[in-house]
């Protein structure tokens, strides 16, 4: 998630095409080893595979650094979202074995999912979540800062995520509807999808240490540790991610040495030796595009590349005159790349333990060049170059957001009056809490220290080993807004780009009231004529007012009280000359009432 800057530049490269030639080994070492120096990558791995034979595979540099072990090609890496063609092959067989059609709704075997409106609950195919044309954008977020291990419960936050295209009108990657596709699996076999992918994938291909949690890739003895190279230049251990609930869309370890054997079903019709295990009709469909990406050209700079597509969780475009299929992936901590070129009867795999490197895409196109006898690039100058450029955007992005603060402003209320439980039902909830003299946000994964900008708007930085990170600036800037009574109402954030910014609800923090001072407010109170009733039920005080619903109050101060379902609305108790008052406060003004 904490990509560099210039990570995604690298998805789409390409230039002319020439004939096959022999793979020299010595020579493609020594190249690979200049783009790890070039891109400062701790360690990775690469495997090459030629129809049913693995012409190459080699670790680079080291799976941990600090201790000096050495990378090679049985090392364990996160894989990322290039997990997802393995998600959607389980489909496939799902098709041959349970009659599942990609163009039926999701629905029919998932009758819980519901989306944001009646058009994509009524139009939304399996192979539009497939192929990301839903319209939907990656809410990412959601998964990311507020992970659950209930897969159920984490689909159930796609009803209020808001699509920002409609259907089938524009590509845009979407983990949510991965979820989805593992889910469908999970319910036509009775088994999750981390077993499903176990017995029709590990097993059949021989991927012994392959795995699909960080429980059991700690398990592992030769595992890779994940790295951030910071401000382009220092790395630093980073912790492993639990993917939970989202792992239909990345959560697979594996090695490349195990992964060649996926890439051979791929080359060999869906075979591994004898064994059957995708079916033909399905690998023959899968190679082709559903959904173009971007525009016709992506790289000005190799026009030849053209018409990027999307199909079955495989990018599919020319590299240099040949057809290829490829998937990155990136999780905290690691990037990887698989892709093959099917009229080639080539594959290649590269795993990394950088987090958003360009090094497997790098490494891909070098090796491409290499094994199928093309015009060489020279792609150590071409990163350089885009490194540049992205260091000199990085230093000119924070030109330009120091010039926007706005000097000598002041939040707008005292600081623990910010605090609360803020909550969004796409996303999740999160805690403001007020210490040291200090905001702070607290996620279910993560932990933040929020500066104040100008305003009421606080930026978010990481906490790490209980220190402020001032380099994980996230840009999720806290928009604090007001209610009609000038009390914190929400906060606001540009969670999703593509989007308005995201609104938050608080709700302020329970005081702790005793049973005693509770017992004293419960009673009938007189307003104009009217009897308002206070009662006490399960240690929480109701208030019931004629010809409405009775109210549950929520405790902020020890005589003050939120009216829960009512934004805006709260009471106080106040004694006055010997007689307790009820005040109700509203946007329209504070009316008293009398007890009896």
């Amino acid at each position: 998630m904490r990509s560099l800057l210039f990570s995604l530049l690298f998805l789409f490269i390409s230039t002319l095409t020439f004939a096959q030639s022999k793979l020299d080994s010595k020579q493609l070492d020594s190249k690979l080893q200049e783009l790890q120096e070039a891109t400062k990558t701790v360690g990775f791995s690469v495997a090459i595979v030629k129809g049913d034979e693995v012409l190459y595979s080699k670790g680079f540099g080291y799976r941990d650094l600090d201790n000096k072990l050495k990378a090679d090609e049985n090392t364990l890496y996160a894989i990322g979202s290039s997990s997802k063609a393995f998600t959607v092959a389980l489909l496939g067989i799902m098709e041959e074995e349970k009659g599942l059609k990609f163009t039926n709704s999701p629905k029919k075997y998932l009758p819980e999912l519901e989306f944001y409106n009646d058009e994509l609950n009524n139009q939304v195919t399996i192979l539009d979540m497939v192929s990301h044309r839903t319209g939907l954008p990656r809410h990412d977020l959601s998964w990311y800062l507020f992970p659950t291990e209930d897969k159920d419960s984490l689909l159930s936050r796609v009803k209020y995520q808001e699509p920002f295209t409609g259907i089938r009108e524009q590509w845009f990657y979407n983990n949510f509807m991965y979820l989805a596709q593992g889910l469908i699996t999970e319910k036509l076999t009775g088994k999750s999808w981390e077993d499903n992918i176990k017995e029709r994938f590990f097993k059949p291909l021989n991927m012994t240490t392959s795995n699909t949690s960080i429980k059991e890739l700690e398990s592992q003895s030769n595992i890779s540790k994940g790295y951030v190279l910071e401000e382009f230049e220092t790395n630093k251990v980073t912790p492993y991610y639990n993917i939970a609930a989202i792992s239909p869309a990345g959560a697979i370890n594996s090695s490349v040495k195990e992964m060649t054997n996926w890439l051979k079903i791929w080359l060999n019709e869906g075979k591994l030796n004898d064994n059957q295990v995708l079916p033909k009709a399905y690998v023959a469909k899968a190679i082709n595009p559903l959904m173009l990406v971007g525009g016709g050209i992506a790289d000005k700079q190799f026009p030849d590349q053209h018409l990027n597509s999307y199909g079955y969780a495989w990018f599919t475009s020319s590299y240099k005159g040949h057809y290829r299929l490829e998937h990155g992936g990136n999780i905290d901590g690691f990037s990887a790349n698989v892709s093959f070129f099917p009229a080639d009867s080539i594959g290649i795999v590269i795993l990394a333990n950088q987090d958003g490197s360009a090094l497997p895409t790098l490494a891909r196109n070098m090796i491409s060049d290499e094994i199928l006898g093309l015009e060489k690039t020279d792609w150590v100058s071409y990163y350089s170059e885009k490194l540049n450029k992205a260091k000199e955007q990085q230093k000119e992005s924070k030109t330009e957001k120091k010039s926007n603060i706005i000097p000598n402003t002041t939040p707008s209320h005292g600081l623990i009056e910010y605090t609360g439980k803020y909550n969004q039902p796409g996303y999740g909830t999160f805690n403001i809490e007020f210490e040291n003299d200090s905001l702070w946000a607290q996620f279910p994964r993560e932990r933040m220290y929020l500066k104040h900008m100008h305003y009421d708007v606080f930026e978010p930085f990481m906490v790490k080993e209980n220190k402020i990170d001032t380099l994980s600036g996230l840009g999720l800037n806290f928009n604090f807004r007001s209610n009609d009574l000038g009390d914190i109402e929400s906060a606001s954030m540009k969670v999703e780009p593509t989007l308005e910014p995201i609104t938050f609800k608080r709700s302020p923090e329970e005081a702790k009231v005793s049973a005693e001072t509770l017992d004293s407010y419960v009673g009938t109170y007189s307003l104009s004529g009217t009897d308002l009733k206070v009662s006490k039920k399960n240690e929480t005080l109701t208030l019931l007012v004629p010809g409405q619903p009775e109210y549950s109050l929520t405790p902020t101060q020890e005589n003050e009280f939120i009216i829960k379902g009512l934004s805006g609305y709260k009471v106080r108790f106040e004694e006055k000359e010997g007689v307790l008052n009820m005040l109700l406060i509203q946007p329209n003004g504070t009316f008293t009432a009398i007890k009896k």
